[in-house]
């Protein structure tokens, strides 16, 4: 019975790190093109993207480690149906349930081993990825910075430059709003001071606005109900720059979440992603018994090109899922903590149905 046992962990998890190969290898093929588009009509060497290419992929990886569970799951549990040794495996007493019971449990505590070992060494990469990356950028003009201060911009302009200022963005209104317009000499040519501004698109709305021109030798300002300025930024494009939570780690998240809000990172996506790392263990769990469905409800040889289609379109249906549980979560109709977790449960209970079944057979 130990040596079953053995068995079936040891080969399940070389099956998992050869699907990770495959992953990587495509990874590295795909992403390679973009960053070779990226640095292009840059002066650097062939071994720059290369470099930033292999730094990049193993957190994609970890974003689709469900997925490449659940290919792997199949595969394992295809070969071992086809080749006789699932029925090997009951003759010992291992029943359909035991078989899912050891695959998930190791898939579980794989999941906990990525998040505690792997995830702060592939965070570390994206964020030396993003720092290189950062040197090369044609926008590294453009300033933004959001701290306990507030929020802070920096634009370059045809006619010179513009610097604002506003209370910390927690939502698409920011309040407090000082602008800030200075010609190429940094000389100071009108500042707008507004008590609110809608930032949800480009073109940003200011409300009970008072505009000092001192080209103008306007000094006591004109007053405006509404004012209108174009911008380069708008709220995503704001929170996405403070949003690639790659860059920080489950333990980061962990020990560090104050600080991180400190910094200003916006709490809903703290949450969500901290969330969506603690839920990884049990998506991968849930993922195996997904595959222990779709391949064990039966002892018979048969071509697994069905079984491939059937994934496939397994994994497209999830995958959409969790990004439409995500969008919800985005468009404040979940919140984004229940985002993470609503496909684990939905494909949970769907699967906990399913295991019922295979067992009885």
């Amino acid at each position: 019975m130990k040596v079953l046992f053995q068995y079936l962990i040891i080969n399940y998890l070389k099956t998992i790190f050869k699907v990770i190969l495959i992953a990587y290898s495509l990874g590295i093929i795909l992403n390679l093109f973009e960053e070779i588009e990226f640095f292009k009509n840059l002066n650097v060497s062939l071994a720059t993207p290369v470099m930033l290419t292999a730094l990049y992929i193993p957190s994609m990886i970890i974003k689709l480690l469900p997925f490449i569970i659940f290919v792997s799951s199949m595969w394992f549990l295809l070969n071992l149906r086809n080749s006789k040794d699932l029925l090997t495996l009951k003759v010992f007493g291992y029943s359909n349930f035991k078989i899912f019971f050891i695959l998930a449990c190791s898939s579980f505590i794989f999941g906990w081993f990525v998040l505690f070992a792997v995830n702060p060494v592939s965070s570390s990469m994206v964020k030396y990825y993003e720092q290189k990356k950062s040197e090369h950028s044609r926008d590294i003009d453009h300033l933004i910075s959001i701290n306990k201060n507030g929020l802070w911009i920096k634009e370059n302009l045809s006619t010179g430059f513009r610097i604002i200022s506003a209370d910390e963005t927690r939502s698409r209104v920011i309040s407090n709003v000082q602008i800030f317009n200075l010609d190429k000499n940094y000389k100071l040519i009108e500042k707008i001071y507004a008590q609110s501004a809608d930032i949800s698109q480009k073109k940003w709305v200011l409300k009970n606005v008072n505009v000092n021109n001192f080209e103008k030798k306007i000094q006591e300002g004109v007053f405006f109900e509404t004012y209108s300025i174009t911008s380069q930024y708008d709220y995503k494009k704001i929170m996405n720059l403070f949003s690639n939570l790659d860059t920080m780690s489950f333990i980061d998240l962990v020990l560090n979440y104050k600080n991180l809000q400190n910094k200003g990172y916006n709490k809903n996506y703290l949450d969500q992603n901290l969330n969506a790392l603690l839920s990884l263990p049990f998506f991968l769990f849930i993922m195996t018994a997904l595959a222990s469905i779709l391949t064990m409800n039966t002892l018979k040889k048969s071509n697994n090109f069905k079984f491939i289609v059937t994934g496939l379109i397994a994994c497209v249906l999830i995958f959409y899922f969790k990004d439409l549980s995500f969008a919800l979560g985005q468009t404040d109709r979940i919140s984004l903590s229940l985002a993470s977790w609503v496909p684990v449960i939905v494909t949970g209970l769907f699967s906990a149905i399913g295991i019922l079944q295979i067992n009885e057979k």
